[in-house]
């Protein structure tokens, strides 16, 4: 037990002293277009919360929309590119699709294996 004690103790010395070193800096040059870019995609996302349609499943989600905007202040630049790529790739209603084919598939192998009788035209393994 003691010298489970030391080992613990030397190894928690050398931890906290390893974590008082002095850790690099990295500093660069910003573009003009960079340092503007990332302020115009803040303002395009804050437009963004402030459509009637976002507002208000924000709501249902129980966000208000100055909470929103808010959070968009706090993002990174790198967070914001993100975000605001998300938002002009997604197209309208994407995803449906994709989620109705999953269902279907389901419904189908339960119907397949007996589970369930969703469609007429299947026939249960069992």
């Amino acid at each position: 037990m003691n010298t489970w004690l030391r080992t613990t103790a030397s190894a928690l010395l050398v931890s906290f002293g390893l974590g008082l070193l002095p850790t690099p800096a990295a500093a660069a040059l910003v573009a003009t277009e960079q340092a503007t870019s990332n302020s115009s995609q803040r303002q395009e996302l804050k437009a963004f919360f402030d459509r009637s349609d976002v507002a208000s499943i924000l709501q249902e989600q129980g966000v208000s929309g100055a909470a929103a905007k808010a959070r968009v202040d706090t993002l990174t630049d790198q967070e914001v590119q993100t975000l605001a790529a998300r938002i002009h790739d997604a197209p309208a209603g994407a995803g449906i699709v994709g989620t109705l084919f999953t269902v279907f598939v389901i419904l189908l192998v339960t119907d397949i294996l007996g589970f369930t009788k969703v469609f007429p035209f299947t026939r249960s393994i069992r």
